[in-house]
Parts: structure tokens; sequence; C-alpha cells
């Protein structure tokens, strides 16, 4: 089931034990005093010296990126040379610098002296003056003058496009002053198809191929410039997940690289990843260093990159110096602070880790950076440090741990960033410094470097703070250990705020995980499951009716601790839930581990809201009157939920139901009964009396019909179709007595707004995930893509290859991307649509062939119109269509489908965003993101027209639904008048003598 043993420990340990052993291996051989008195001249010279008009401290010292502008700048520059319509580009500009005050900078000259300031060139203004306003910003001039001023921009963090280039401007940079040394890098995003991965490889192939021409004699390895490698840049699937695959599938890439790079004795280092994709890059860079050992022992120059803001940053370092002194070789390790900090954090929350995987908090990265240092500088001659900082302090910490060293090993800084610390610090002491050197199109680079730029000029960064005067050296050369304190930063278990935990996930990451996972699965059996028939339903009914007395008089308190009891079972036998979900609803791993975190939530969310919406509310009143408002429970609810989410969206009715004082009777899918009926016993081991909550399976044109029908039903909680949804609609209008409350989740044909500012690898990754994963069987699955048509031809490109490299199998294999649908039925319903929809689409990209059934490759169909995706398709099959007209024109006619589930937005222009997420009439609107997974209480979920009726699941106003109001009003004068108001006396009355009478 694709478990491997890991080699480092978990990544989710505590960060005040991690910081406690960072501490402990640095000691106290450190004279912080000593740094600052090395350090400070350094940065005393920086702040003196004029800057070059182009330098990066120059440029946050103008435009610090906390600032409107600054931010403005970057977001720009991140995307405007990948426009290629002049429209879109003119209301990019207009944007993003007509977003910003530029009222001290001159208005929109001003701004546009800006961009050439942050190219480094001088604004020389048009003739006559700029005109005020829109009209300024999306003047054709401006839109050139900034296309202009950004790819200036991007060539000081962008050495040149090509690899001779390169070289040629590593010469000259050499001749004018220090010899630097420089490590290229074809950098930039991931590979998300196998087309991206071979053209990376011929880049890094070819930048070898150069740099072994360009090679001196007589260099060492270490003198001679290198190569870095991104190594998911070189398979579309560097995955943990996919660890069979990448071994056999990358490994010989990679090799092939290393044995090039042998050849010319030029050094060759692996770039840092995602932590979750850390043990997969130890298990590919040791299988690499096992064929160095065998095969060029002689080579010194495998390297790979450690960063010390993670956690086991030690233990990565540890392992390094392991297995160069078992395998006899000698590596390169360059420690770096950290590149991906805010995603780190965002994934960790989104899986309800028990703690981050990176430092929290800068001090304590400085420290374990340092402690990471000495491991290093006393590891021997098995590995060359090579330390890349910006921070003044870091490179005098470092000179002192080196004990006087100026050789064995070396400082690194990135192009565009430190040139002006490194000439001091080099000027005094004779150390090498190499320059990490991004080669290729601005166009391409700009929008991964930005990226890192804002994280590495952030305003605790020691690279913003030295730009800023106003900061002072005492803050500036600050000691990590006098501000290694516990971080304030909130748990992932804390995110929901203070009134409920956040579920606890699993890290599908971690082999310790998984094998939990993989225990619980051979557990697990499907038990057999009896049916209710209709005959039975009348007296199910009663038995409700009569405990739902006793129930809803209940204190709401002891109702939601039933919740409370049930969530935190659930939670405690995570991975078995997880199992069953995956043995009957056919669902993936990392599916069933959300879902069972999702049935969590929604029990904890609704506990917390039902306290704080049944609570009593005392309304105004006129004297002698008190007025309370309460909601009650309804009576008994039938809640019929589908298959495709069978544990969390049956428990999320049946909990909203409970918690507000109704009884209920379940109907589950008659696919998915064992989880239901799993869910059941637990809730009547929590405290939910049996005849408060029964559960009848069956089929639903019979049990479910009948349900629907019962005379007494005070309200229906559905999920499903549309088609179904107006049945039971129909079947409540025609019952005499009470009008029945009907709360309706149904179906969408989801669409996805992609304008020729959005990152291309970013909507294939939100393409498909929100299409194909759970094998389009999600009612919020992307349907219908709309691309610009200028960007069209790449973006499906790349998403019809990202799709290819999905793998389709059984779901119990944690490899596995895609499962079956869940039935043969289900399979045939779907070919019948496909076939309908293969008559009338343009073009259509096969992406698997032979595929058994149930299972269903994913499939890509062009289209002309929106007005032809007529319905919804529930499996993985995803239509697209060109559009180049006013976007609002676009929504509009998606609009007019009459659904209103979902909705995605890729898009950089934030007013066009904005303005399309207001125009749309969906319930949920998703912005440079996937359009699934909607979290409890964060983003509630449920649609409007044909999607549904409301209120929103997991909302603020879902449980109110299931309530009925009461308004109880008191005359409190009827019984010897009213006493609050004989008390009370008017502003500055004296007050009445004792013993008289009041009322006299």
């Amino acid at each position: 089931m694709g478990i491997d043993s890991d080699v480092l420990p978990p990544p989710d340990r505590s960060e005040s034990d991690a910081l406690a052993e960072a501490q402990r291996a640095l000691g106290d051989g450190l004279d912080w005093s000593a740094v600052r008195r090395v350090a400070s001249p350094w940065v005393q010279a920086v702040r003196a010296a004029p800057q070059a008009p182009w330098a990066l401290d120059r440029l946050l010292q103008a435009f610090p990126l906390g600032s409107t502008e600054g931010l403005a700048l970057m977001r720009l520059a991140e995307a405007l040379l990948r426009v290629p319509d002049a429209p879109t580009a003119a209301a990019l500009v207009a944007d993003h610098l007509g977003r910003a005050d530029w009222a001290q900078q001159g208005g929109v000259e001003g701004a546009t002296a800006a961009l050439l300031r942050a190219a480094g060139q001088g604004a020389a203004p048009p003739s006559g003056r700029w005109p005020e306003g829109l009209a300024a910003w999306r003047s054709r001039a401006l839109v050139v003058l900034a296309r202009r001023a950004v790819r200036l921009f991007g060539r000081q963090f962008v050495l040149a496009e090509t690899m001779a280039d390169a070289v040629a401007r590593a010469r000259r940079a050499r001749e004018r002053g220090p010899a630097w040394r420089f490590s290229f890098d074809r950098l930039g995003e991931g590979a998300r198809t196998e087309a991206d991965a071979q053209r990376h490889l011929a880049h890094y192939r070819q930048a070898i191929e150069v740099l072994a021409r360009e090679a001196r004699a007589g260099d060492s390895l270490q003198g001679r410039d290198g190569v870095s490698i991104k190594l998911s840049a070189l398979h579309p699937r560097y995955d943990p997940l996919q660890r069979e695959r990448v071994m056999a599938e990358l490994v010989p890439r990679v090799w092939a690289l290393c044995e090039q790079a042998a050849a010319a004795d030029i050094g060759l280092t692996i770039d840092a990843e995602e932590a979750d994709r850390l043990e997969l890059s130890l298990a590919v860079f040791d299988e690499l260093a096992q064929r160095v050992a065998a095969k060029q022992p002689q080579w010194g120059g495998l390297g790979l990159v450690v960063q010390a803001y993670q956690t086991r940053a030690l233990a990565v370092v540890s392992h390094l110096l392991t297995r160069a002194q078992a395998l006899g070789l000698r590596m390169q390790c360059r420690l770096v602070k950290g590149a991906y900090w805010d995603g780190e954090i965002q994934r960790a929350q989104q899986l309800g880790l028990r703690a981050y995987p990176v430092f929290t908090d800068k001090a304590h990265t400085d420290l374990s950076y340092l402690a990471c240092a000495q491991a290093l500088l006393a590891g021997g001659d098995g590995v060359y440090p090579q330390f890349a900082t910006h921070n003044a302090a870091t490179v005098a910490a470092v000179l002192q741990l080196a004990k006087g060293r100026t050789t064995g090993f070396e400082f690194q800084r990135l192009h565009g960033m430190g040139e002006a610390l490194y000439r001091e610090v080099m000027r005094q002491h004779p150390l090498p410094c190499r320059v990490y050197a991004p080669v290729g199109q601005a166009s391409d680079l700009l929008a991964y470097l930005v990226r890192r730029l804002l994280e590495n000029g952030a305003n605790t960064s020691f690279v913003h703070q030295l730009a800023n005067a106003r900061v002072s050296e005492d803050v500036l050369l600050a000691s990590p250990w006098a501000r290694a304190e516990a971080s304030p930063f909130p748990l992932p278990r804390d995110v929901a705020g203070p009134q409920r935990r956040n579920s606890q996930g699993l890290d599908l990451a971690v082999a310790g995980h998984r094998r939990e996972l993989s225990q619980a699965w051979s557990r697990t059996l499907l038990p057999s499951v009896h049916e209710a028939t209709v005959a039975q339903i009348p007296q199910a009914m009663e038995r409700a009716s009569k405990a739902f007395v006793e129930w809803e008089a209940r204190p709401v308190a002891q109702r939601a601790a039933c919740l409370r009891h049930a969530a935190d079972a659930l939670q405690a036998d995570l991975p078995d839930w997880c199992a069953l979900v995956v043995r009957e609803g056919r669902k993936t791993w990392p599916d069933a581990v959300a879902e069972v975190r999702e049935a969590i939530d929604f029990l904890r969310y609704y506990a917390a809201e039902a306290e704080r919406v049944m609570a009593p509310q005392a309304l105004p009143g006129v004297a002698g009157e008190r007025n309370t408002w309460r909601l009650r429970g309804h009576g008994v609810w039938v809640c019929i939920s589908p298959w495709n989410f069978p544990l969390a969206i049956f428990v999320g009715q049946v909990a909203a139901a409970l918690v507000t004082g109704n009884a209920v009777l379940a109907k589950p899918a008659e696919q998915t009964p064992a989880v239901a009926l799993a869910a059941v016993r637990l809730l009547h081991e929590a405290g939910v009396p049996e005849a408060v909550l029964q559960c009848l399976c069956g089929p639903g044109e019979s049990v479910g019909a009948a349900l629907v029908a019962q005379a007494g039903v005070a309200g229906v909680a559905f999920t499903g179709s549309t088609a179904v949804a107006k049945a039971i609609q129909q079947t409540l209008a025609q019952q005499p007595g009470p009008i029945t409350a009907l709360i309706a989740e149904t179906g969408g044909v989801n669409a996805m707004v992609v304008d020729s500012t959005a990152l291309p690898e970013q909507v294939a990754d939100a393409v498909v995930q929100s299409a194909f994963r759970s094998a389009g069987q999600r009612c919020s699955c992307l349907r219908l893509l709309c691309v610009h048509e200028a960007v069209a031809d790449a973006v499906i490109e790349m998403v019809v290859g990202a799709a290819r490299t999905l793998r389709l199998g059984d779901p119990a294999d944690f490899s596995t991307d895609v499962g079956p649908l869940i039935d043969m039925a289900a399979h045939e319903g779907v070919q019948r649509q496909l076939q309908a929809l293969r008559q009338r689409a343009t073009k259509a990209w096969l992406v698997h062939s032979d595929v058994p059934a149930p299972w269903l490759a994913p499939q890509v169909l062009e289209v002309a119109r929106v007005s032809e995706v007529r319905e919804e398709i529930f499996g993985p099959v995803l239509q697209v269509l060109r559009w180049r007209s006013d976007p609002a024109e676009l929504v509009q006619a998606i609009n007019a489908l009459g659904y209103g589930l979902t909705l995605g937005i890729h898009s950089r222009i934030d007013g066009r965003a904005e303005s399309l997420a207001r125009l749309a009439r969906v319930g949920n609107v998703y912005v440079n993101r996937n359009m699934v997974g909607a979290v409890v209480g964060m983003q509630p979920f449920g649609g409007e027209g044909l999607s549904g009726t409301g209120p929103k699941a997991g909302g603020p106003l879902y449980l109110s639904r299931f309530c009925a109001e009461q308004a109880v009003s008191v005359n409190t004068a009827a019984a010897g008048g009213n006493v609050e108001l004989l008390v009370a006396r008017p502003p500055g009355l004296s007050p009445a003598p004792e013993g008289s009478n009041p009322v006299a």
C-alpha cells in the first residue's frame, strides 16, 4: 500500500522541543557581543554607501513590501509579463497601480517613475502631462512603459535568459569586483506535465554543457561555477505518495545529470522543496549518493539544500554527515533559512496537524540556522558547507563558529540581494561567496521569484530592516537567544477560534501515519445491513414523536455535549473511520481523511452554534412587560444523505437536527449504509436516545419516498440530485396539514473563469483537483472551465497533460489518485451523458485508455457555448470553453444556466475578481484556488436556484432552519403592579423620604 520507513523524526514535533534541541546543540560557545562588534561596521557601511539605483535595498526603502505601493509593484511584476492581450494588461496595471496611494510620488507620473526606479532606470516623462484618473492607468503608453519597467526590474533577479548570456554576465561581474562564484538554476514552477519535465531536463543538460566548456583547468570543484536543480521540475508527480514511481522514473534522469556534472567536475546541488517532500528528497539523494560512491567516488559535487526553518533541520544535517561518512564521500550542503514558510503554515492548518513543520518565529529559525552551521563546521571533510544568508549577524556568527577559518566553506547570496553586504565582508575576510543566479525568461521566472522575494523581504527579515534606517542596530543585530520565547502563533487545532477545536488530521506524507491507516484497513470489514420496509415507517415515526418531547426539553448544553462526545470518539478512532469510508465509499485515502475530519468539525461546530443561537434573547418592551425570543425544536425530521459523503453529510444533517431538539429518522444512500449505521451507533453511545435517532436503510424510491410522505414530518433535509429534490418538494406540497420545511442541497454545473493574468501552473493544479478529485463525484466539482482565448491553448495543454499523470486504481492504494465510480449504474449513466456530449463537442482529449468499469478516466471536451452545458455530469468529465468577451457577460451566461453552487475565478486583477463574485448567483466563490473542500465554519457550503434551497451547511444560519421560533411576552404588572417601575426614579430626582408614599 505504498508504505516506507522515514529516516527523520515526524514533522509535527513540538516547536518548543525542536527549539530546545537547537539551543542544546549550539551550546554557550557563541559570544553575541562579539558578533555585534563584527557585524556593526558592515551595517553602517552598507547604510552609508550610496546605493545603486537598482539595488533591492533601495527599492525596499522606497517601497516597503508592507506598504500598498510596494505590494502593488511586486504583484504587478509577478503577473504583467505573462499577459498577452493588451486590454487585460491595461486592466491589470489599472487595478494594481490604481489601488495604491501615489500622492506623495507625484500621481501617475510618480507611479511610472516608481516602476522605472524599481527597474534601475531613470524616469523620462513623456511630453505633456499624464491625465489623472482611471483613463491614465488604462492608457496604452503607460502599459507599454510598465511592461518595459517590469522587464528591466526582472533583470535584477534573473541573471540572463540563456546560459550563454548568464556565463558572460558572470564573467563581467568577476572582472568588475570580487571573485564571485555562481550557481546557475533554470528556476521556476515545478513540472505539471511530462512535457514540462523533459523541457526542464533539457535545460539542465544544456546548462551543464555550457559550464563544462567554461571550466578552467586547475580550478577546484568548489572554485568553479555549478548548477542547481529542482526535483519537482523533473517529474510531474514529485509526491511522497508516488514514491515508487518517482524512484523508478526520476532517479535515472537525475543520475544522468550527475554523471554529466561529474565528468565536468562541477557541482550539482538539489534544491529544497516543501516539508512534505523532504523524506522523498532524502530518498532520491541517498540513492544518488550510493551511485556516486559506486561509480564516481572521486566527484565531490553532489549537494543538497537544507532549510533551517524546518524543525527537522538538525536531523537532516546529521543524516547527511552520517551518509557522507558511511559512503566515504564529500558532499555539498547549502544551508538556507527557508523559502515556503507561508505555504507550510497554510498546509499544516488545512490538514489539522499537531504542530507546524517549520518554526513560526524568526528568532527560532535564526537559532536553528546557527545550530546547523555549527554541526556542519564540526562535521569534518565529509560535507562542504555553503552558508546562504543575507543577514550580517548570521555571517558574523558563522565566522565566529568557524574559529578563524576562512577555507573549507563558502557563503552564498541570491542574485539581486546582499551584494553590498558581502562586498564589505569580503574586504575584511578572504572568503569565497557564491551567487545563486536564476536563468531563463523573466515572464516564466518572475512569478516564482516574486513570491520568494515577498518572504525574504518581509517586515521581520534582515533585508527589509537593513534598508530601513529607522531600525536601530539594537533591533537589527539583536541576539536570537534574547528573542527565543514560546511562539504566540496559534497551533492548527486552534485556528477555528476559541469556541471549538479544529479537527486533527493525518499527514499522508508521513510513513507512520500511512501505517496507521493501513493497519485500520486490515481490520475493517463491512457488516451485512438489514434494510427497513415501508411498513416499519409509521411505527418509527410514532417512537420518534414520543421521544421528541423529552429530548426537546433537555437543556441545549446537554444535547451539545452529546455531539462533542461523538466528535471526540470519532477523533480518537480516525484511522478506523477512514478505512470504513474507503472500503464502502470507495474513496481514496486523502478524501477519506478529509471526510472524517469534516464530520468531526460538523459535530463541534453545531454544538457551539446551538449554544449560541438557542440561548433565549431578551427583547425591548414597554413598562410592565418582559419579552423573550427563543428557538425550539420543530419535531421529527427526515434526513436523507448521499453516497458521495456517506459520513460527513450524514453526520452534518443529523447533528444539526438533533442539537436543536428534534428527533431524526435518517435514510442513508443504499450504496453506503454501513458507514451511516456506524455513525448512528456512535451518537447513541454519546448519549442520544435510540428512539430520538433511528436509521432506516433501503432504496430511495421506496423507503426514502415513504419517509418523505409520512404524516407528521416537521422537515426534510436532503442532499442529492436536483430531480429528486424537486420530487420531494412536490410530495411535501401535496401533504395535508402544516407546511413542511425543506432543506435541499443539490448539484451544479460549476464553472471556473480564467483570465490571461492567471498563473497557468496554479490553474492546472486547481482544475485537476476540482474536476477529477474524488473521480468527479462531488456536487462542488468543476464542470466547465472557461479560459481566455489568449492563453487557452497553453492552459488546456497543461491541464490535459497533468490529468494524464493521474493514477487510476484501487482506492486503498496510497498512490491512487482517481478511484472508481460508486457502482456500475453510475458508470453507465455517465457514459450515456458522455456519448451525447461527444456529439456536440468541438474537440476531445482522451486522457487514459482501456480503463475497466466502473473506473472512468478523466475526460476533457471542448464546447462552443456556455448554453450547451445543460446538465451536471457526475464524474471526472470536464468541459472547456474559450472566451474573449467581457468577463461579466460570461458570468451572466453562467448564471443563466440556473444552477448556483460554486464558481472559481483565477485572476490577478483584484477588482475584476471582486466584481465577478458579486455578479455571480452562486453560493460559494473561490478565487485563485481550487473549488472543492469547503471547511465547516470557514466556508459555509450550499447554493441557490437549481443547486438548493439553503441555508448553507456549516454556516451561522443553518441551525435556525431546523427550529421553530417562539416569542414570549409576560405582563409583569399583572399582579400587584410593576415593581420595577415603582422602585425606579427619573434621573436627577431626589430619593423619596423614608416612610413616604411615592405614589401619592
